[in-house]
């Protein structure tokens, strides 16, 4: 963290609400609109959502269908979920040539509940850049300590 003036420290943005965990599984993702397989391996999961590899063209916002098993558990889970990023590769960083960031949009408490649970023994998966300042935060923190 950086240090600014009187003491105070820059905030970083807090962006996720679960952990994402390192643990690689297959899956099928299904766009909905024409049910194209889009991918078929995992690389990140959360109760969230999921990092899934692909070479297939894809666009930020499209719906799509999922189903998956996280390794340590016997059951299969199905959400919708809705294309959150579209990685290309190009960053340093980016595994493989193609993957896609899905944010969960229908999925019950009891599969999140269950899917947290079997992610406990997987290692978070480390962040691919800096986080990012919440300089309205920091700014309210600075003026607080100066009172």
């Amino acid at each position: 963290m950086e240090v600014i003036g009187m003491g105070g420290f820059l905030v970083p943005v807090r962006e996720r609400k679960t952990p994402r965990h390192a643990v690689r599984f297959d899956c099928q993702v299904v766009r909905e609109r024409d049910f194209k397989l889009l991918g078929e391996q995992a690389i990140d999961l959360s109760a969230d959502g999921m990092l899934v590899l692909t070479d297939q063209r894809v666009l930020t916002g499209e719906e799509v269908l999922v189903s998956f098993r996280v390794p340590n558990l016997r059951a299969w889970f199905d959400a919708e979920a809705t294309v959150a990023r579209v990685v290309h590769g190009r960053r340093p960083g980016d595994r493989g040539r193609g993957a896609l960031g899905l944010r969960f949009s229908r999925f019950g408490r009891i599969d999140s509940s269950y899917v947290k649970a079997g992610l406990y023994r997987y290692p978070p998966t480390l962040p691919g850049r800096e986080p990012r300042m919440d300089y309205a935060e920091s700014v309210a923190r600075i003026m607080m300590g100066a009172a």
